[in-house]
């Protein structure tokens, strides 16, 4: 029962919810891609992907001083909760790459 309710308070939330499902549809993404896609501030985005990691639900990678974060393989019941996911609709935005991001740097 502790890992169902860890499951469902980490998705028990608009912007977590977003975030997941961004990361189906784009894949593993660097957290500079997730913060300039979505337009949010580092820390905010970091507690997030803290409550998801947490739970579960996604994987951490760290290169150097990036990290990327990706759907983890889940178990039984998080592909269930997952599935339930794919169903809504959400309103996403495109994601903005790394390579877009150090031309904006450069332009500023």
């Amino acid at each position: 029962m502790d890992t169902y309710l860890r499951l469902i308070s980490a998705l028990n939330d608009p912007t977590r919810i977003r975030i997941i499902k961004f990361l189906e549809r784009y894949g593993r993404s660097c957290v500079c891609e997730l913060q300039h896609s979505f337009d949010m501030g580092q820390p905010r985005l970091s507690r997030h992907l803290k409550i998801l990691k947490d739970a579960g639900l996604l994987d951490v990678d760290r290169e150097g001083t990036k990290a990327f974060y990706a759907i983890s393989p889940v178990n039984k019941l998080a592909g269930q909760l997952l599935t339930t996911l794919k169903n809504l609709s959400v309103q996403l935005p495109e994601k903005i790459s790394m390579e877009e991001i150090q031309k904006q740097k450069e332009a500023a």
